[in-house]
């Protein structure tokens, strides 16, 4: 049941990856992300080379992603113009983490920079997200009230130029902050392979103040468009798209995408956050020992790398 992956140089068993790209598209319906962060560090540990991992898992970023964005739409949780905005950053942004990663592999220090920003990226966010919503789930169990935060939006946020309105959010801001987070969203896109969705959700909750009923919806359409691009920049640029690798898990991608989105409503906001928050601290942590423990072959080569 293997199959070969051409740029890869590996072999790998078909069926398992389908399976594992249908369990991430669950993943990606349910919390809004684009579960990049989650697929790239398992392909690397099933041997596939990060500079391949990171590159052809996009294909299902863009699928689940476009499979949970059709399910939100239906209910009106979508805001296409603010994720516009935000998705014309994360193609600048993609254009400049594609030529920052081709620079990287030519350097050598692909393989390093990709484990880093895993180790910072998700140890941080997955810390905080987890912190945080278990600590209302513990005011929950014991019956204390939640104190109210009165949830204003920055004030460097009415400063700006260039300010449009944003009806289906609720927002009347300037476009440069969700231009700006995009475009941030874009260079992790290129480098870790992620839609990051990880990021932007908890930013357009609070800083960006937008409502919560559209921001999983409005992430995944800015993940689709980001992603898509990056996908092309690396395949034209890098020639580290493995077109086999990409079809096989987006195949399961889509399928789990949306069971994922319709699942979303039965759990607890907190709840899915401390999940979430979970699974991004042991990936990150998990990426990091990889930079600390000794290899069994000190002289051996990786996958796909030219001796």
């Amino acid at each position: 049941m293997d199959i070969y992956l051409p740029i890869a140089e590996v072999s790998v068993n078909w069926p398992l990856l389908v399976l594992l790209g249908a369990v991430v598209g669950f993943i990606s319906g349910l919390f809004g992300i684009g579960g990049g962060f989650l697929m790239a560090p398992i392909l690397i540990f099933l041997g596939i080379p990060p500079p391949v991992a990171v590159a052809s898992q996009a294909s299902h970023v863009v699928a689940s992603s476009t499979s949970g964005v059709i399910s939100y739409t239906t209910r009106k949780a979508v805001d296409y113009r603010i994720g516009g905005v935000m998705a014309a950053g994360g193609v600048l942004g993609a254009l400049a983490g594609v030529e920052l990663f081709r620079y990287l592999l030519l350097l050598g220090q692909a393989d390093l920079v990709v484990a880093l920003s895993y180790l910072i990226f998700l140890g941080a966010i997955g810390t905080l997200m987890l912190y945080e919503s278990l600590g209302q789930i513990l005011r929950r169990v014991r019956g204390q009230v939640t104190p109210h935060k009165e949830r204003r939006r920055p004030l460097w946020l009415y400063g700006l130029p260039l300010r449009m309105r944003f009806p289906r959010s609720g927002l009347y801001i300037s476009a440069i902050p969700p231009f700006a987070l995009g475009a941030f969203a874009g260079v992790l896109s290129a480098i870790m392979g992620v839609g990051g969705g990880f990021i932007l959700v908890p930013a357009m909750l609070y800083i960006l103040r937008m409502k919560a009923s559209v921001v999983v919806g409005t992430s995944l359409l800015q993940i689709i468009i980001t992603t898509a691009m990056t996908t092309v920049l690396q395949a034209g640029r890098n020639q580290t798209v493995d077109i086999v690798l990409s079809t096989i898990l987006l195949l399961g991608g889509v399928v789990g995408a949306q069971y994922g989105a319709r699942w979303s409503g039965r759990f607890r906001a907190e709840e899915l956050r401390a999940v979430l928050g979970l699974i991004v601290l042991l990936v990150g942590i998990q990426m990091g020992l990889e930079l600390f423990v000794r290899p069994s072959d000190l002289f051996g080569f990786a996958p796909g790398v030219a001796e």
